[in-house]
């Protein structure tokens, strides 16, 4: 499981390392013979890319390092229990990173008008830009808020975000050509556009549409003999599909959040295919089991997320004593919370009167903190980061606490 969900992690860095690149070709060209280019107001919208770039390789920085304390820790439910942490930051840099390669996606396009459509209003395009950057902002707020909940609604509208930036793309592409064509560059047209066709960030190959459809944006995709999608970033392969299985069924990933990962790469016929579903092709693909069964878009108790009280494993109220021992940062204790149901909550807190309730030597609070003390007295040194959480891991399975952590409210 730490191995498959390092893979994605450098999955996701590849593509993030290729979308830099094309990005950075850009803000580097000179501007052309007509004095236009992605200069002057132009450059906000480079900048707008720089700017993801760096929560991405923060978010991506902060996966990786929770991967690598969970191959600290000796107890194996503890391990996949961090492992899980790193989850929500996985699927923000996964769905960031398909957002800001369909945003070069666009800055391809704009430059590509600008220096060859001079019949092009600058205008226009700057305020068609302005209304793209719109639709993507909630989106990639939410990506990068760190909030769970809110990645995995995020992720799980991304379908019909993309259908609609797919819509603005091929309008943009269309209006542009229609200008060149009037103002008699046929043959300059028809060069430019084609362009544009092989213009994906992401270097995979597409289909050409025919002459109604729309320009799919961030990805390309061929059709396999299967009826499956397979482009050369997330691939929807036996590699990817094996790689995606076992992060679903570690709990890393959700459900919904691969499921809507998916439909994205595949296409838009393919997303057009039963409706909230995945494609008949994909689910061949990953095999009947409840695990492909149970992928489709739901709604937020089907992602997982309940209205359950959260626990904190590591007491709120000791947070320094944590602190001192290394809980700072991606290990803060308010990662360590589980989601219990009231009554199972009540009753390792000796029940719903939480004064009452610490004077039961059993009450949770109380017994973690002892048994840490006791635990750091008998070594006569601070305990470490790895000794907290095998002994936290060893009384989570006697109190029957589940060590699916879930990210709890900061201070």
């Amino acid at each position: 499981m730490r191995q498959a969900t390092l893979d994605a992690i450098a999955e996701v860095k590849r593509s993030l390392e290729g979308i830099e690149a094309a990005r950075s070709r850009l803000a580097s060209r000179p501007t052309s013979l007509g004095g236009r280019g992605l200069d002057g107001v132009f450059t906000r919208y480079l900048d707008h890319g720089s700017k993801q770039l760096t929560w991405l390789r923060g978010t991506l920085g902060s996966a990786t390092a929770l991967a690598g304390v969970a191959s600290e820790v000796g107890d194996s439910g503890m391990e996949l229990g961090i492992l899980q942490l790193t989850g929500p930051r996985l699927q923000a840099a996964m769905f960031g990173t398909l957002l800001l390669a369909t945003w070069v996606d666009f800055l391809q396009l704009a430059d590509a008008v600008l220096r060859d459509c001079p019949m092009c209003g600058s205008e226009k395009l700057f305020a068609d830009l302005h209304r793209v950057q719109s639709r993507m902002t909630p989106t990639l707020a939410d990506l990068a808020s760190g909030d769970s909940e809110r990645i995995e609604a995020a992720a799980t509208a991304m379908p019909v975000l993309m259908g609609e930036l797919t819509h603005e793309f091929d309008t943009i592409r269309r209006e542009a050509r229609s200008a060149m064509e009037v103002g008699g560059k046929v043959m300059v047209a028809a060069q430019v556009m084609e362009l544009l066709a092989l213009i994906s960030t992401l270097n995979m190959s597409l289909p050409r549409p025919p002459p109604a459809a729309s320009t799919t944006l961030g990805m390309g995709l061929v059709m396999s003999s299967g009826g499956v999608m397979a482009g050369s970033r997330l691939v929807v392969s036996a590699e990817w599909v094996e790689m995606m299985r076992r992060l679903v069924q570690a709990g890393v990933l959700s459900l919904p959040a691969v499921s809507a990962a998916v439909r994205i790469h595949g296409g838009q016929v393919m997303m057009a295919q039963a409706n909230q579903d995945l494609p008949e092709g994909v689910r061949e693909a990953l095999g009947d089991s409840p695990e492909v069964r149970g992928m489709r878009v739901t709604g937020r108790a089907g992602a997982g997320m309940s209205s359950a009280p959260k626990h904190h494993v590591l007491p709120k109220e000791h947070r320094e004593w944590f602190e001192r021992r290394g809980f700072k940062g991606d290990m803060d204790i308010d990662q360590f919370c589980v989601r219990l149901e009231q009554a199972h909550h009540e009753a390792i807190h000796g029940g719903g009167n939480w004064k009452l309730g610490r004077t039961w030597p059993g009450e949770w609070n109380r017994m973690i903190m002892e048994a840490l003390r006791e635990a750091e007295s008998l070594a006569a040194q601070r305990l470490t980061r790895r000794q907290v959480l095998n002994i936290v891991a060893e009384n989570m399975k006697e109190y029957r606490v589940p060590m699916n952590f879930v990210t709890g409210r900061s201070r």
